[in-house]
C-alpha cells in the first residue's frame, strides 16, 4: 500500500467518523430539543391549569361576596320592615281611645298595684294626654295619686317610697316584652317564603 492510499484511507475513516459524530450530535440535539419542547408544553399546560384555578377561585370569591352582600341587603330590608311594623303598632297604641284605653290602663294599674303593700303612698305617672283618665281611675284606689308625666305611649309607671318598688307597666314596656317574645313568629309571618 502506498502512502497515498493510507492517507486516503485515514482521510475516509476520519471523514466517516466526523460524519458519524455529526450525525450523533444532530440526533442528540434533536432529542434535547424534543425534551425541551415537551417540558415547555408541560410548563404551559400547568400555567394554564393554574390560571384556570385562579379564575375559578376569584369567581367563587366574587360570587360568595355578592351572596353575602345580597343577604345583608335582605336583612337590612327586613329590619326596616320590622321597624315600620313596630312604629305602626306604637302609633296605633298611642291612638287608642275611650273604653279600650281605659280598660288597658286600669288592667296595667291593677297588675302594678299587686307589688305594693296596703297603706303605701303610691305615686302614679302616665302620659300627659292620659292625666284625666288616670286621675279618674285613681279615685278607686286609696293612697294612690297622679304624680306627673311619663314619656310613653300609655299605661302607667307606679312607685312607692315605702316599698322602694317601681313598676313600669306602660304600653311601651308591654309592647317590648310581646315584641321580643314573638319576634320570630312576626318575622315568619311577614317574610314567609
Amino acid at each position: 500500500m502506498s502512502l497515498d492510499t493510507v492517507v486516503e484511507d485515514i482521510r475516509e475513516e476520519a471523514h466517516a467518523r466526523a460524519e458519524n459524530i455529526r450525525s450523533e450530535g444532530e440526533t442528540r440535539a434533536e432529542e434535547i430539543e424534543s425534551a425541551a419542547e415537551e417540558d415547555a408544553e408541560e410548563i404551559l399546560e400547568e400555567a394554564e391549569r393554574e390560571i384556570e384555578r385562579e379564575i375559578e377561585q376569584l369567581r367563587e370569591q366574587r360570587l360568595s361576596s355578592a351572596k353575602l352582600e345580597a343577604k345583608q341587603k335582605r336583612l337590612e330590608a327586613r329590619r326596616d320592615v320590622l321597624g315600620d311594623v313596630r312604629e305602626q303598632v306604637e302609633e296605633e297604641l298611642a291612638a287608642l281611645e275611650g273604653e279600650t284605653r281605659e280598660d288597658l290602663t286600669r288592667d296595667l294599674l291593677d297588675a302594678a298595684s299587686d307589688e305594693f303593700d296596703e297603706g303605701d303612698d303610691v305615686s302614679v305617672y302616665g302620659r300627659a294626654d292620659d292625666r284625666e283618665l288616670i286621675e279618674s281611675i285613681l279615685e278607686d284606689y286609696d293612697g294612690y295619686e297622679y304624680a306627673g308625666e311619663y314619656n310613653c305611649l300609655g299605661g302607667v309607671v307606679v312607685e312607692s317610697d315605702q316599698s322602694r318598688v317601681r313598676v313600669n307597666n306602660t304600653f311601651d314596656s308591654v309592647l317590648e316584652d310581646v315584641w321580643e317574645d314573638n319576634l320570630r313568629e312576626i318575622s315568619k309571618q311577614l317574610f314567609e317564603q
